[in-house]
């Protein structure tokens, strides 16, 4: 009844008032108003005057486990942590208290990076109050916040369906699912949740599951959902982007691709995956310029090389070929598909003995390559080694016998030798 009287004098703009009547309670004979009164006032900000009140109770009641409760969480807000551990440590296994007593002192710990000794109190506490479901609980997102998954999932099954008040333990379940690798599992949980009353983080990780199973359009509707909610929220740009990009919605995701380079100017995976959009959308001037500014952040992308690469080896632009490719050796990366379009460059530029050597150190990784060894065969006949283009072309014939173009050609060689 306190309570409502306080709250509503408070709705109604009447602060000073509500306040008047906690203080005119704080003393009352009844210690239960008391309290009350304590919880109040700290409910309301106001932590001097609730301490005070609850170190008066204390002496009068000093193993009441509510009162130590109360007054560690006060602690607590005042930045006591030791002090608030001292105080929880004295509530006994037989108050009623003593699992909630459990419960903060693990948190306590676990912000001290005494994960150990966090576990153990809460495997103390279950092992003493076994049907104790908020602790049953606690121990699953113990294990859910140590990433340890496979721990977390019994704990938060058994939990599932106590009644924990606003706890919503299918989200955490759902999670733990997810970060187990059990996909489906997980999907199933959050498509039971209401969405509406997730958070950016629950939503994300909603969408980021679906994203793992390939439902594009659960990703686009709840990573789009975070997006809208919180556009600082960076982690969301790549997987919505790709997501738009499964269901060929490329300007949809060329956009969300810009809006994540707005928010998130120093990651490369950006501008260069809005690059690679624009060469599916034929936009080879506005990829090119992605591709530069991805590799100005990082030039040991590797990735953002191959497909400039790619690119510029389409256009038969060797000379720029040849100078990216250089620009990444000297930042010190290499990499087998660089080889081969390097000597592809320096082919082009009739720098033949390099390419030469280059195609040559780039078989061993394409020798089941089709394009690779056509390539390379039909540079070798240019340079007059007949018999190894022949080679090079009939096995190229036989990993893609598509090639109508290669029976003919071998024939000639064959004829020729």
């Amino acid at each position: 009844m306190l309570k409502e009287d306080v709250f509503s004098k408070i709705e109604a703009g009447n602060i000073e008032e509500a306040l008047s009547m906690l203080a005119s309670r704080s003393t009352s004979d009844d210690h239960q108003v008391r309290f009350e009164v304590a919880e109040l006032y700290y409910e309301l900000g106001h932590i001097k005057e609730a301490r005070l009140i609850v170190e008066d109770l204390r002496a009068l009641y000093p193993d009441e486990g509510s009162l130590a409760i109360l007054s560690a969480e006060m602690m607590i807000d005042e930045d006591e942590e030791d002090e608030a551990i001292e105080v929880l440590l004295e509530v006994g296994v037989e108050d009623d208290s003593y699992a909630q007593a459990q419960l903060l002192l693990a948190d306590l710990y676990q912000l001290q990076a005494l994960d150990e000794v966090a576990e153990q109190k809460l495997l103390a506490a279950l092992q003493k109050n076994p049907d104790e479901m908020i602790l049953v609980y606690a121990l699953g997102e113990f294990y859910l916040n140590q990433g340890a998954y496979n721990k977390a999932i019994p704990y938060l099954k058994q939990s599932l369906y106590a009644d924990l008040g606003e706890v919503n333990v299918g989200l955490s379940l759902a999670e733990a699912y997810s970060g187990n690798g059990q996909f489906e599992d997980s999907l199933q949980l959050y498509h039971q949740q209401e969405t509406n009353k997730m958070t950016p983080d629950q939503l994300f990780s909603f969408g980021f599951t679906a994203y793992q199973q390939g439902d594009y359009p659960v990703v686009i509707e709840q990573l789009g959902a975070v997006k809208s909610l919180d556009a600082d929220f960076t982690s969301v740009y790549m997987p919505l982007a790709k997501a738009y990009e499964a269901e060929n919605r490329l300007d949809e995701a060329f956009e969300t691709l810009k809006d994540g380079i707005r928010m998130d100017e120093f990651n490369d995976q950006l501008p260069m995956m809005a690059g690679q959009v624009l060469t599916k959308m034929n936009d080879l001037v506005g990829a090119e310029q992605f591709f530069r500014q991805s590799l100005a952040l990082n030039p040991s992308n590797v990735k953002s090389v191959q497909a400039f690469a790619a690119l510029l080896k389409d256009e038969e632009r060797a000379d720029d070929l040849d100078e990216l490719i250089q620009y990444v050796q000297e930042h010190g990366e290499s990499d087998p598909l660089l080889t081969w379009f390097q000597a592809f460059a320096k082919a082009h530029l009739e720098e033949f003995e390099e390419a030469r050597l280059l195609y040559k150190e780039a078989m061993p990784s394409f020798n089941e390559d089709a394009d690779f060894l056509i390539e390379y065969g039909y540079f070798l006949l240019e340079e007059g080694d007949r018999k190894q283009a022949k080679s090079l072309l009939e096995q190229a014939l036989l990993l893609d016998p598509t090639r109508s173009d290669l029976p003919e050609l071998i024939e000639e060689l064959n004829y020729e030798e």
